[in-house]
């Protein structure tokens, strides 16, 4: 027999991260000779159930512009209405609870992805591109070449044992993390969260439970269903996620210490679980369970890797690496990042550069990233049934995003050592005062909860807050992304000063009114009509 064909890349899995690692690349060079390798039948069921089904900023701009895909979702998928939380442990009566999100969309897009729908466009897009896209190939093994020699990929493929040679491996095959299982990479994060999910085939318009027409009309066009909606306790959140297909996901996260998997690992006992604590979502759930698609739970689903990419050809990217936490959907922001860096990878290496310190740079660069978004959730769960603190943390927590990762990202600046070595502080500074922000919301909430309120916050009308996701559209040199991560930083030092006078006033009793802002610095809330 002959040897088997040399390919530049392999690819191990064809989900999401693997497919958009494909396109990344075949846009970027013409004459890769790309092959991906998944284990799954496609088409795959139109309804896929997968988790990472919202976006935010990063991936939502990767997927439209990096990709080229704005078309297919604009046209298959929902445009989203921002994230939205309520407040309503133990209620029913939404007008009664304090509800934080935007009364109009803003201004840089993001979309409810159907991800059955958009992988199958994945897929199709691949092979017309000209990617060696084979499913139902199952992976046995992969050997390491040393030196400049090829690695070996060994598959089961339509009854048939065969061997990919290729110069680079990426593993995109998530949760079995083929080479993080061969490589033993695995490493834990300390941030103990189970889920589960399901999807009912019916539309859950949220903007139907409450017949108050005051709260109706605080939105424009009315319709909160469109977005990521939360509803939160201590030590948990539920997420209401409206899909293409006409569709509903339905999630539950819980900080493992406060909130048992046992309580809630089959659809069953997730209602009465539900029933106690959001009995809202429960009621609307049980009315439509002879619709139910699916149930999947998750024990600690967040988790570390000790390596994702390496000068000796192979990476890892999507949840075959890290994974963090659904609150915010990372998910598709860190596909984004971690193939951008692989792309630049396989760049340097076409070029005859060594691969090397570009890849432990990278992964520096990667795993800060990763960190510093950890430091989002790792011990925060317990504070999120508290409607003040909790609101003030995710206006706190985008303004850090769309102040300090989302310009590097925007700009395609990602890769440029110099940019960031020229803004090594600033993002050390601004890391540094992200950590300091979330141990004093931790304090705080320390010294007594807040309840649940009847008002809006809306976000879109705080106008610094507008300006931040409005900017993100623009087009910047590396001067000029340079000046807006530094514009972040001072928001954030803006932001910080407003948020410890709060605290301040707060701990020691003083009387405030919840919307009042605070003279020279920056104002947290501002109340639909």
């Amino acid at each position: 027999m002959s040897p088997p064909a040399q390919h530049d890349v392999v690819i191990l899995g064809g989900g999401l991260a693997g497919l958009c690692l494909a396109l990344q690349l075949r846009r970027r060079f013409a004459d890769l000779d790309i092959v991906v390798l998944e284990r799954k039948a496609h088409p795959v069921p139109a309804a896929a159930h997968k988790v990472g089904e919202s976006t935010v900023e990063i991936g939502a701009q990767y997927f439209a512009e990096t990709l080229g895909l704005r078309a297919h979702l604009d046209a298959e998928h929902i445009r989203k209405f921002g994230f939205r939380f309520f407040w309503s442990e133990g209620r029913e009566d939404l007008a009664g609870v304090t509800e934080l999100g935007v009364s109009q969309v803003m201004p840089t897009p993001t979309w409810q992805i159907d991800r059955g729908v958009f992988e199958n466009h994945l897929g199709v897009r691949a092979r017309e591109l000209g990617v060696r896209f084979i499913d139902g190939a199952s992976v046995r093994g992969v050997s390491f070449g040393e030196g400049q020699a090829a690695h070996a990929v060994r598959a089961r493929v339509g009854g048939e044992d065969r061997e990919f040679t290729a110069r680079w491996v990426v593993d995109a095959s998530g949760r079995a993390g083929l080479l993080k299982r061969t490589l033993g990479l695995a490493e834990a994060n300390g941030h103990d969260v189970n889920s589960v999910w399901f999807r009912i085939d019916a539309r859950l318009a949220i903007d139907d439970w409450c017949d108050d027409r005051a709260w109706g009309a605080r939105c424009a066009p009315p319709e909160r269903w469109r977005s990521t909606n939360h509803l939160c306790g201590e030590g948990y959140w539920v997420w209401l996620i409206p899909l293409g297909s006409g569709a509903h996901s339905v999630g539950i996260v819980c900080d493992a210490g406060l909130h048992p998997l046992e309580r809630m690992n089959t659809f069953d006992k997730a209602l009465d679980w539900l029933r106690e604590f959001q009995p809202l979502v429960a009621r609307h759930c049980e009315a439509t369970r002879d619709k139910l698609m699916d149930f999947l739970f998750l024990r600690g689903f967040s988790y570390g890797c000790r390596q994702v990419f390496s000068g000796d050809r192979w990476a890892l990217t999507g949840e075959a690496g890290v994974f963090l936490d659904p609150f915010y959907s990372p998910g598709s922001d860190f596909i984004a990042i971690a193939n951008t860096y692989i792309c630049e990878l396989i760049a340097h290496d076409r070029a005859g550069q060594p691969v090397a310190p570009y890849a432990r740079l990278y992964e520096q660069l990667y795993l800060s990233f990763y960190e510093n978004t950890l430091s989002l959730y790792r011990d925060q769960y317990a504070i999120f049934g508290d409607a003040e603190i909790m609101a003030i943390k995710v206006i706190w927590d985008y303004a850090y995003y769309w102040g300090i990762l989302c310009p590097l990202f925007f700009q395609d600046r990602l890769a440029d050592l110099g940019l960031l070595g020229d803004l090594r502080d600033d993002m050390l500074a601004a890391a540094a005062l992200n950590r300091d922000m979330q141990a004093l919301l931790r304090r705080w909430y320390a010294h007594g909860t807040r309840a649940s309120r009847p008002v809006m916050w809306d976000q879109g009308k705080l106008d610094w807050f507008l300006a931040m996701n409005t900017a993100l559209r623009d087009r910047l040199d590396g001067a000029g992304t340079r000046a807006r991560v530094r514009e972040g930083l001072a928001t954030l030092r803006d932001l910080a000063a407003t948020i410890r006078v709060r605290v301040g006033v707060h701990a020691h009793g003083i009387a405030s009114t919840v919307d009042a802002a605070v003279p020279g610095t920056l104002p947290l809330f501002a109340s639909a009509a």
